[in-house]
């Protein structure tokens, strides 16, 4: 088992957990975590691009002049791709950029990504943000306990710390998402990582 140090929100030692090797102290995976974020990247694209080929352009109708005799190159419409303001050659049309990983490569290259940052020492695990109400100035207090405020950080929250979650939303360089968001791009893009021990804990059981 790994031990990971856990610290309130002060910024003092609250102990320490025990965490699963297979999910924390893994050989990282750097292909797997390449795969799952090209993946990500994808499907986030809109794909709405568009270009009009020549049977789309308006106009264009009357053939420009007559086929003969004019000495000039043939024509049949003015709406043909050399013509200025024709259609387009080969242009973008909306397309779906999504493509599917296998479940077990998107556990696996989250399970790289956590023993990654743990190996960098980049990831840190706090006893509980528990906010009576949505606070930013206490959030960022307890950053700054944490030696995180000006470190751009994603932070794990538990599936119920939505006042965590208000209070941190709007700190720059800070992405708090909830366990079950939690992703391969979320978990590598960023300085530091940061957990509730609660998070921790069930995302651990979802990977293990």
């Amino acid at each position: 088992m790994t031990t990971i140090k856990v610290k309130d929100v002060h910024g003092a030692d609250a102990g320490s957990l025990k965490a699963a090797d297979d999910v924390f102290k893994i050989e990282p995976n750097s292909f797997a975590v390449h795969q799952v974020v090209r993946s990500q990247l994808a499907g986030a694209r809109a794909g709405t691009h568009q270009t009009k080929t020549r049977g789309e352009v308006r106009g264009g109708g009357k053939k420009p002049w007559r086929q003969k005799g004019t000495g000039r190159a043939r024509q049949g419409t003015i709406r043909a791709p050399q013509w200025k303001g024709g259609g387009v050659v080969f242009g973008p049309h909306p397309r779906d950029y999504a493509f599917k990983v296998p479940n077990k490569v998107v556990k696996l290259a989250m399970r790289s990504a956590l023993s990654a940052k743990l190996a960098e020492k980049a990831l840190h695990v706090v006893d509980a943000l528990d906010f009576e109400a949505p606070s930013t100035k206490q959030a960022l207090a307890a950053l700054d306990a944490l030696g995180l405020k000006d470190t751009k950080i994603t932070v794990v929250l538990g599936n119920e710390d939505t006042n965590a979650f208000l209070s941190l939303r709007n700190i720059p360089r800070v992405r708090p998402i909830f366990a079950f968001e939690a992703n391969t791009y979320d978990l590598v893009d960023n300085a530091a990582l940061l957990f509730t021990k609660e998070s921790l804990s069930w995302l651990e059981g979802v990977l293990n």
